[in-house]
């Protein structure tokens, strides 16, 4: 594990008391306060009238709290895969990653969206946002088949790797994920499940749309695989050339970053549903985002993950309902509202269900 000072910055004190809870979301809370007066100015920029003000700062706020409420499980899988990386690229992910996470996924990876499906220019898309937000948002909402497709397998995948794993040795639901640890020396038992399921919802669409979740979906599984070879094969370089030889380096920043992207379909896609300004959208979601970064960090120098042993896995069944959750609003809306209760439900019963094993076994908060 690294020094705790690698990540926030922040020193501990000589008694060796970590820091407060609050400390963590210092940077979060400033965001916070910039974000949101900005969203009030665009919103009288754009309107003229306090009302008008009023709503679109309303607006931000409700897309803070509904990225927050979808990235808990996010937070927890970042901060375990962060626990491996060096300090170095530990640090170039809380910095170099979030910005690419604001400012790529939730501007440019719309912009992105409407450019291909247009079949315009970055600039032209950029202009419809700001004079046309009805084409624009109509253009992302029938963009949404393919992003759901590809972005619910990537995190079917990431979800199952997780239990498919033959040397995983606490269970939460011990009846499910003991088996599913038994079969996991079965080369490619993931796949093989992922694939099943893509071929279940392809039934339940027609003629195009059917090929076209087909699709989308196999490259979700081609480019889950790519990252995980591209990972390992840059690591093992990086660790050939280093003298000492380091874990998680560029590999694994490659590979959260991709899980941030997957992340964001959801929360991007969404986000329509309430206003199609992508200003207010990119404000919104880029202040929640700043939490995610700031709950990375707490979990990551605070020890959480191996305090309270099930938080992980509960982490990852929200990630894998996430992907279900994100096949069936291929055929039909369920509100973002649900989707994010549901993953912060499963956090909340993972983090009670470790807190009444420590108890039983006479683990105190903070004892390894």
């Amino acid at each position: 594990m690294t020094n705790p000072t690698n990540l926030s910055g922040g020193a501990k004190s000589a008694s060796g008391a970590s820091a407060s809870v609050l400390s963590y979301f210092r940077w979060a809370f400033i965001i916070t306060i910039l974000g949101l007066a900005l969203g009030a100015w665009l919103g009288w920029q754009t309107t003229g009238t306090a009302g008008g003000t009023a709503t679109i700062f309303f607006i931000c706020c409700v897309l803070a709290v509904l990225e927050i409420s979808l990235s808990f499980d996010n937070a927890i899988v970042n901060a375990n895969k962060l626990k491996t990386m060096t300090p170095k690229w530990q640090r170039r992910f809380l910095t170099w990653g979030i910005i690419i996470a604001v400012f790529g996924m939730r501007i440019v990876f719309p912009l992105m969206i409407v450019v291909i499906a247009a079949k315009i220019g970055p600039w032209q898309a950029l202009v419809m946002a700001a004079s046309q937000p009805d084409e624009y948002a109509r253009i992302m909402h029938d963009a949404h088949l393919p992003i759901a497709a590809f972005g619910g397998t990537f995190l079917m995948m990431v979800g199952l790797s997780f239990f498919f794993d033959h040397e995983k040795e606490v269970h939460w639901v011990r009846w499910l994920e003991s088996h599913m640890a038994r079969y996991a020396s079965i080369r490619g038992v993931e796949v093989a499940v992922v694939l099943l399921m893509i071929l279940g919802f392809s039934q339940l669409h027609d003629g195009a749309a059917a090929q076209v979740f087909v699709n989308s979906a196999i490259w979700g599984l081609l480019t889950f695989l790519l990252v995980e070879v591209l990972g390992g094969l840059l690591d093992r370089v990086q660790q050939d050339t280093l003298s000492t030889a380091a874990k998680g380096g560029i590999g694994a920043f490659l590979y959260l970053e991709v899980l941030d992207a997957s992340f964001s379909f959801d929360g991007v896609i969404g986000a329509f549903a309430l206003t199609q300004n992508l200003f207010v959208i990119a404000i919104g979601l880029g202040i929640g985002a700043m939490y995610v970064r700031s709950m990375t960090i707490m979990l990551v120098e605070k020890g959480t993950l191996s305090e309270y042993r099930f938080l992980e896995h509960g982490a990852f069944y929200a990630i894998t309902a996430l992907a279900v959750v994100m096949y069936v609003q291929t055929l039909f809306h369920i509100p973002e509202v649900i989707t994010g209760l549901a993953g912060a439900l499963l956090i909340g019963i993972a983090l009670w269900s470790s807190i009444r094993w420590n108890r039983r076994h006479g683990h105190t908060h903070g004892a390894e």
